[in-house]
């Protein structure tokens, strides 16, 4: 291990603190970074129209001749679905184990990433030297399988970042933590606990896998008809769970949907996915079988299914639709504000004449650690240092005060902000400046260059529509040739608001007439007198202020 004396060592998020997903941690000692997980985030109501959102990177690039290596966790996408947009900035390698790389590999490929990557296969028992530290492994129980922590060793002792993780006491082999590990980096000295805090308000513990998979068999067990089941398209085991009750229970499975059909066909070849001869079909041939005999495993666009279980319960989806008798088995939770959306679409499936069973069952528990499971970790790490990350801010300040009743002081206790550079320095940690952070937006194959102005203008179309006026003029003359027009689009419907068109077109009329009758011509101050005056009479008439786009034409 390490045996040179690093003298600065600082830790910053960029992203994953204050919200859920987009995590992105980096650790600097001496002169060199180190980068653990690039993930992305699904858009917020408010993004309207864009596809991911991913952390702003800035700071890397601006150092990417001391940058590492790029340190995976897991194969969520909100730990390596940004890879692509930083590889296209920084050429590094990335590490990670077996599954993740292939993961993520496949992932570059989703989000056209052409260039040449490094990647390096580690596995828990892998330590990687470098010329500041050392970084070694171990393995943690989530909800899918190669989900290792990371351990960055210092001359200070160890900085450890758990990942996502949880303990299952009947965990299945490919899921067993190495909590024996665990004891030991905190026997050696851990400086520094960065912890998982998605659960960190939730009392006791996580519901064991093994109770879990018994009321997804009570579930078969019960229904004569089609079972679809929806999950999250990398949470390979509670796909697992449902191959293997499906066997149970004599019944084909069928696998919708190309996001899920591909992590399917890596974690089978991999050998991540028990499957039996015989037991998974073309989701062309379910009609060959009677309905008690098919189960249907399903997700949708970035491993969200809710939207896809709304086109089947339309009768639009492509490859299949609800029918009467089908039991819709959702094993999943709904993402972060698309609760209403869910309960729209268990609406629309009971219409279908669908039966549903949702998440409010014990069949999906989360696979992230509850109060005492975050207890134990710090049990095992004993750190010096403890800040709480992966999680919104009163999940950060839950696992703080957690982090308090195991007696690590609250002056070594650091509730991080995205970019806040923290200095750990002798017996102290404080804040020490901040870096460039916030979100990236990707909209299509746009990247960054949708800001908050455009989505200020989405939000605004959204919300009052547009109004288009158009004017031909004939500046010479000094008068209009044509219109005005005005062309309304989401504001209000031309044929029952004549009227207001009317007199809208009136008003335009003559602010356009009052600048031609000027010595001098001013295109903008036309333009903006326009606007105002439309602007104004618009609100007074119907209290909407749409956004007014004058086209004023020369001939």
């Amino acid at each position: 291990m390490i045996t040179r004396k690093n003298n600065s060592i600082r830790l910053t998020a960029l992203g994953g603190v204050g919200e859920i997903g987009k995590n992105m941690y980096v650790a600097e000692v001496d002169e060199d970074i180190f980068v653990v997980d690039a993930g992305l985030m699904l858009p917020e109501d408010g993004m309207l129209g864009i596809d991911i959102v991913i952390p702003d990177f800035t700071y890397l690039v601006e150092n990417k001749d001391r940058v590492k290596g790029i340190f995976l966790t897991h194969g969520h996408e909100d730990h390596i679905g940004a890879l692509s947009y930083i590889l296209r900035k920084i050429k590094v390698p990335v590490y990670g184990t077996k599954l993740t790389l292939a993961l993520a590999k496949e992932k570059l490929l989703e989000q056209e990433y052409t260039g040449q990557v490094e990647f390096d296969e580690i596995d828990s028992n892998t330590i990687l030297s470098f010329h500041t530290i050392d970084v070694s492994f171990f393995r943690t129980n989530h909800s899918i399988p190669d989900s290792v922590g990371v351990c960055l060793h210092t001359s200070e002792g160890a900085i450890v970042y758990t990942g996502d993780f949880k303990f299952d006491q009947a965990a299945a082999p490919l899921y067993k933590p190495e909590i024996g590990k665990m004891a030991q980096i905190g026997e050696e000295g851990v400086l520094c606990l960065l912890s998982d805090s998605t659960d960190a308000e939730r009392p006791g513990y996580s519901t064991s896998e093994s109770i879990i998979k018994k009321e997804i068999s009570n579930v078969f067990y019960n229904t004569k008809g089609r079972i679809i089941a929806a999950c999250f398209v990398s949470d390979l085991i509670r796909i697992q769970h449902i191959i293997d009750v499906a066997f149970e229970h004599n019944r084909k499975v069928a696998v919708a949907g190309k996001n899920l059909q591909r992590v399917y066909d890596i974690a089978v070849e991999l050998g991540y996915l028990e499957i039996h001869e015989e037991l998974i079909i073309p989701i062309s041939q379910i009609d060959q079988f009677s309905d008690n005999q098919v189960v249907i495993l399903m997700t949708g666009n970035q491993g969200e299914p809710i939207e896809a279980l709304q086109k089947m319960a339309k009768q639009v989806h492509k490859q299949i639709n609800i029918k009467s008798g089908d039991l819709v088995l959702l094993a999943t939770s709904p993402l972060k504000g698309n609760e209403v959306f869910l309960l729209k679409t268990i609406d629309l499936l009971y219409r279908a004449g669908a039966t549903v069973i949702s998440s409010k069952r014990t069949f999906h528990d989360s696979s992230h650690g509850s109060q005492e499971e975050l207890k134990f970790m710090m049990n095992l790490m004993k750190p010096k240092f403890f800040i709480p990350v992966h999680g919104e801010y009163r999940m950060l300040t839950a696992h703080s005060k957690l982090a308090r009743e195991m007696g690590i002081p609250d002056e070594n206790i650091y509730i991080p902000e995205k970019g806040e550079v923290v200095e750990i320095k002798g017996d102290a940690i404080s804040y020490s400046g901040k870096v460039p952070s916030g979100n990236i937006l990707i909209d299509g194959i746009g990247v960054g260059d949708v800001g908050n102005i455009v989505l200020r203008d989405r939000r605004l179309l959204s919300q009052d529509g547009i109004l288009i006026v158009v004017v031909t003029l004939k500046k010479s003359e000094k008068r209009i040739v044509s219109g005005p027009e005005i062309i309304s689009r989401g504001f209000v419907y031309v044929r029952e608001s004549e009227k207001l068109i009317e007199d809208s077109t009136k008003l335009v009329r003559e602010s356009v007439e009052n600048h031609l009758s000027k010595d001098s011509f001013d295109w903008g101050g036309m333009k903006q007198d326009v606007r105002d005056g439309l602007n104004q009479y618009l609100f007074e008439k119907t209290k909407r202020r749409p956004m007014i786009l004058p086209i004023i034409m020369e001939v």
